[in-house]
This record gives C-alpha cells, sequence and structure tokens, in this order.
C-alpha cells in the first residue's frame, strides 16, 4: 500500500504567509506604520496563546478524513476569522446589552470604546462558558484510564487511578458550583449558567463525536479515519474549542487597540497560522515525535482554565496565561527529546 506524501512545510504555509504580506501591506499602506505595528503584534500574540490550541487540534485533526481535514482549513478558517474574531463578539454585545445587530455595528465602527467597555461586561459570562469548556477538556485527559503514556507521574498517575467515566464532569460541576456560591462572585446567576452551558456543550459535542466514531469503527475497523457524521461532529468540536480559546483573546485584543477593523485583521491572520501549524503537525506527526507536547498542551489548557475562571473574580492580565503556556510547552518538548535520547541509548 502507497503512503501519501507528507506535504512540504512551504506549501502548508505557502497561504498563510501570503495573506499575511498582503493584509499587513493594505494596513501599512491605507492606515499608516503604527496601525502596521498594532496588526503586527496581534498576530503575533495570537500565534503564540494559541500554540496549545494547534496542538489539540492536531491530536483530533489526526483522526479524521482527508476531506474534513480540508473543510477545517476553508470553512473552519472562515468561522474562525469571521464568525469568531468579528461577528461573534458583536452577537454578544447584541444580547447583553439588549441592543439591535445594527447598533452594535454602528458602535464597534464609530465608538469602539464603547464597544469594548459593552464586550467587557459579557466576560463573566465569557468566562465561565470558556474556563468550564476548558477545565472539561484538561481534566477528561488526565482522567482518562486508558492513556499509557505519562509526562509529570506524580500527578497523573493518581489521577488516573481514580479514573471513573463520570469523574471529569462531576468534578467540573463541583467546582462550578462552588465558584457560583463564593461571597466575593457577583454575578453567581451568570457564572453558574453560562459555566453549566460549558459543560453540558462538551459532553454533548464530545459525547456524539465519540459515539459517530465507535459506530463507524464496527463497521470498517479500528483503524478508519473519521468520515460522515463522525467527522462532522470531530469538525463541530474543533471550532467550539477554537471558540473557547478565542473570546478572552478578543476581549484582551483591545487593551492593544480600540480599532476592531486591526483587531479582525490581527488576530484573524493570527488564526489562519495557527490552522497551517495544525496542519503541520498532523501531515509531519509531531505529536508522535514529541511524545509529552500533548500534556504539555492539556496542562496549558488546565492553567487557561484557571485564569479565566479566576478572571471572574480578579482583573488577571492574559500575557499570565501565555507565558505559563509557552514554559510548560518548551518543557514537554524538552522532556520529549531526553526521553528519545534515553531511549536510543538503552
Amino acid at each position: 500500500m502507497s503512503r501519501t506524501p507528507k506535504k512540504h512545510p512551504v506549501r502548508i504555509f505557502f497561504i498563510s504567509a501570503l495573506i499575511t504580506i498582503l493584509s499587513l501591506a493594505g494596513v501599512g499602506g491605507f492606515l499608516g506604520p503604527e496601525a502596521l505595528f498594532v496588526a503586527a503584534v496581534l498576530i503575533l500574540v495570537e500565534i503564540t496563546f494559541s500554540f496549545e490550541n494547534a496542538i489539540i487540534n492536531a491530536k483530533v485533526l489526526s483522526g479524521v478524513s482527508e476531506f474534513w481535514r480540508k473543510i477545517f482549513i476553508t470553512i473552519g478558517i472562515l468561522i474562525a476569522v469571521v464568525g469568531m474574531r468579528l461577528v461573534f463578539p458583536i452577537v454578544i454585545v447584541a444580547v447583553t446589552a439588549g441592543l439591535p445587530m445594527g447598533a452594535v455595528v454602528d458602535l464597534a465602527l464609530n465608538n469602539p470604546n464603547l464597544y469594548a467597555a459593552e464586550l467587557n461586561e459579557a466576560h463573566v459570562s465569557i468566562a465561565a462558558f470558556g474556563g468550564m469548556f476548558l477545565l472539561m477538556l484538561c481534566l477528561h485527559f488526565f482522567f482518562d484510564a486508558k492513556r499509557k503514556i505519562h509526562w509529570i507521574n506524580i500527578i497523573e498517575k493518581p489521577l488516573q487511578n481514580m479514573s471513573r467515566w463520570w469523574l471529569y464532569t462531576a468534578t467540573s460541576l463541583m467546582i462550578l458550583v462552588v465558584l457560583t456560591l463564593l461571597p466575593a462572585n457577583h454575578d453567581p446567576q451568570e457564572t453558574f449558567i453560562a459555566g453549566l452551558v460549558g459543560i453540558i456543550t462538551y459532553v454533548l459535542i464530545h459525547g456524539l463525536a465519540e459515539l459517530f466514531a465507535k459506530s463507524q469503527e464496527q463497521k470498517a475497523g479500528d483503524a478508519v479515519l473519521k468520515t460522515g457524521m463522525a467527522g462532522f461532529m470531530a469538525f463541530l468540536y474543533l471550532e467550539v474549542l477554537d471558540a473557547s480559546f478565542s473570546f478572552d483573546g478578543v476581549i484582551g485584543a483591545f487593551a492593544v487597540t480600540k480599532d476592531v477593523v486591526l483587531i479582525a485583521i490581527g488576530l484573524g491572520i493570527g488564526a489562519l497560522w495557527v490552522r497551517s501549524l495544525t496542519i503541520f503537525m498532523v501531515e509531519h506527526k509531531v505529536l508522535h515525535a514529541y511524545r509529552y507536547l500533548e500534556h504539555g498542551a492539556h496542562y496549558t489548557i488546565g492553567v487557561l482554565a484557571t485564569v479565566l475562571l479566576t478572571g471572574i473574580f480578579f482583573d488577571i492580565p492574559e500575557i499570565i496565561a501565555g507565558v505559563a503556556g509557552l514554559i510548560i510547552i518548551s518543557l514537554s518538548v524538552v522532556s520529549s527529546i531526553a526521553a528519545s535520547r534515553a531511549e536510543a541509548v538503552d
């Protein structure tokens, strides 16, 4: 059986690079060098803070067919750029502020300071939803009894030994109830409802994805890549996951600039690079080469979930999660290389 050749990195990143160059040239030409600098900063911030997103994306995407990989890199990027970085914040403001969509669009274009303030008002709901969704993802990984590779044994083995199919959901619900009942929480109803929606969303999407995948495996064998409804549910899971990562990034971008056009361009291009990075990881089997990279990503997701949920009570700079994530993922790469070298010596 012939093996499909790996795509060259130039081929994978070419479109991202071309769009980046054209977009930055347009920003510099029409809006000036200061706007060009701001857009470049936003691109770097999005790529840096979404690296763990690319790792998880690669894990999921490696199990789907070529068709759904193409959907992810085409339709998926439109949803990520236009939907999550531009349209969805407008919808959030419209719902929370009780304003018509047209009025919110006018705010975004003509009164970005007020638009940013209105978006910030929705921070509790956004943090609770995103935080609980990501917490479910983190705990599901560490409570997984089937996982054979451990990075930090003192943490991971006890959690795996405690594993029950319902435990990560029950733990997340308990944490949500505690956060809701804390006296310092001035928005308990918003916290509980949004957090519960985050938990239910994860259970439904991940559960349906697993159900369709198992059904397909029974018909075609264990090694088959997900197609049909199984592929669609995996794609939907990736989009919700991207949303959970992007919510706080959109709000944090207003600390850099209040220009919604620059925010959409900067974060959108960054999201495009994250998509290309995901494809690169899948094509070149990066997760196999660096055995602890997935662990590092899930530890980072745990940190991000903690920052989001703590942000309900305190104003925490987003850079904390970003820097912590870079450190953890770098350590996982170093540990992976060391483990591979130790095996080679033996």
